[in-house]
């Protein structure tokens, strides 16, 4: 939500702006949370409604958004650095180019949502529903996609080098070049059906029903590395 200074919302973010940039508040209400945050305050929004909220480049890192509705919000270029959105609505929200490095969106929402650029490098979404999102030139090495729906997402182009896709569901998604370099996955991860025999050949077992891709990784790369089991 944007403020202008000669308004009385933007009057009214000035007088809220906290003197200490590391003050954390607390409110219940939508409307003051939209009002605390035009003013610069950085505090738990823990199951707020901030539906269709504008907050593009706000700096929310560290911020509790567990159980926070932000759908339809633009996040667009956002700090959300080690941020909570545990169990968060992100449903067609915008995220485009916003650092969402070792955030935590484990079981959150996020169908639809456009992450095209984003940095997710870390972050836990374990259980997330990411079906038909936009990830297109996202990054995400080292995530934790531990049972991600992905059906349908778009995932061209995307770094996933080192991601942990044990029991994800990727039914019809796009995985144009993807890296897919080192990715984990298990009997239970479902790839889309033109590449689940391509991705069990460049896999090597190593135990308890994980697999680890070989080679390169991207969809469209030749097996470059034998694929022998592990010991």
């Amino acid at each position: 939500m944007k403020t202008r200074p000669e308004t009385f919302l933007g009057r009214l973010a000035l007088v809220t702006r906290p003197p200490r940039p590391w003050l954390r508040i607390q409110s219940s209400s939508s409307w003051w949370t939209q009002v605390l945050l035009a003013g610069g305050a950085r505090h738990s929004m823990a199951g707020a409604d901030l539906t269709g909220a504008d907050l593009t480049y706000k700096d929310l890192a560290g911020a509790d958004l567990t159980d926070t509705d932000l759908a339809g919000a633009d996040l667009t270029g956002a700090n959300l650095r080690n941020a909570d959105l545990t169990n968060a609505h992100l449903t067609d929200a915008k995220l485009r180019n916003a650092d969402l490095r070792g955030v935590y969106l484990s079981r959150a929402y996020l169908t639809y949502a456009d992450l095209a650029g984003a940095d997710l490098a870390g972050a836990d979404l374990t259980g997330t529903d990411l079906a038909g999102a936009r990830l297109t030139d996202a990054h995400l090495t080292g995530a934790h996609l531990i049972d991600a729906k992905l059906t349908y997402a778009n995932l061209t182009r995307v770094d996933l080098a080192y991601a942990d896709l044990t029991g994800a569901d990727l039914t019809d998604t796009n995985l144009t070049d993807t890296n897919l370099m080192e990715v984990t996955w298990s009997e239970r991860t479902r790839w889309p059906n033109s590449l689940a025999s391509v991705m069990r050949g460049r896999s090597v077992l190593i135990g308890d029903g994980l697999y680890r891709v070989q080679g390169s990784g991207t969809s469209g790369a030749d097996l470059s590395i034998p694929p022998v089991p592990v010991s």
